[in-house]
């Protein structure tokens, strides 16, 4: 797994700080001079996982950015946060945002919650940041607000979490009618799969077209993915048999 620190826009760079932290800045725009968004994201280059904005969230974030005026009121939790970027996104183009990481990592936790504070997103008031734990339904699951949309980048990183990301989506989806959730993932192998999961959990996957992503905001998404394949998919709940496409 490759981490592409660099890109060629001076607009997503990387600036370093007195320790190994780094603030990495990520610029969003449109063809209007006042429609100009940037996010401050918070990495440590030591860290562990959680803590890089891995090929996959900037990918996710120019996504929602490019359907931001469907965002505002939208009630969205983010799954596996991490630096959080994409949820920090939504929330500044006015959604009510859940972010959500290991509930027994409370690095991790802490670090979301400086990642907010860099955006002047005030954790608790702005913006919620909560533990969960993939697969286990503790009560923090069940405290969770009415959602419209989730969302995630780069969960599918180990088959050993498939499942439990999967039974999670599903708990997610059945108790909030309507919702989808939609994600990023990075393709490392090809004996990867979650088709048979998709199926036991009784949901379905469909490709999102990546085409024109980026294009808005004059940005190049082959610099994000820094050589990687990465995919960009819907899951719902399955009506009916639906066609599920596996990934």
């Amino acid at each position: 797994m490759r981490f592409h620190m660099k890109s060629g826009s001076e607009d997503n760079d990387i600036v370093a700080t007195a320790t190994a932290e780094h603030i990495r800045k990520f610029v969003f725009s449109s063809g209007s001079p006042a429609e100009r968004l940037e996010i401050k994201i918070p990495e440590l280059l030591q860290g562990a996982y959680s803590f890089y904005t891995w090929p996959c969230a900037p990918v996710l974030a120019h996504f929602l950015w490019e359907r931001r005026q469907t965002l505002a009121g939208k009630r969205i939790l983010e799954l596996g946060s991490g630096t959080a970027l994409p949820g920090i996104l939504a929330a500044k183009c006015r959604a009510q945002v859940v972010l959500t990481d290991n509930c027994i990592l409370p690095k991790s936790l802490a670090h979301i919650r400086k990642s907010c504070l860099a955006n002047q997103l005030q954790p608790g008031v702005d913006i919620d940041v909560v533990g969960l734990s993939w697969g286990l339904l503790l009560n923090s699951v069940f405290r969770l607000p009415p959602l419209d949309l989730i969302i995630a980048a780069d969960c599918f990183y180990d088959p050993s979490v498939f499942e439990d990301i999967v039974v999670t989506v599903a708990f997610l989806l059945e108790r909030n009618a309507g919702a989808k959730f939609i994600f990023t993932y990075q393709e490392r192998s090809a004996d990867w799969s979650i088709e048979a999961l998709l199926k036991k959990w009784k949901l379905q996957a469909l490709p999102i077209s990546m085409d024109d992503i980026g294009k808005e905001s004059g940005v190049d998404l082959l610099e994000f993915m820094g050589g990687h394949t990465i995919h960009l998919l819907e899951i719902t709940r399955a009506e009916n048999g639906g066609t599920i496409n596996s990934i």
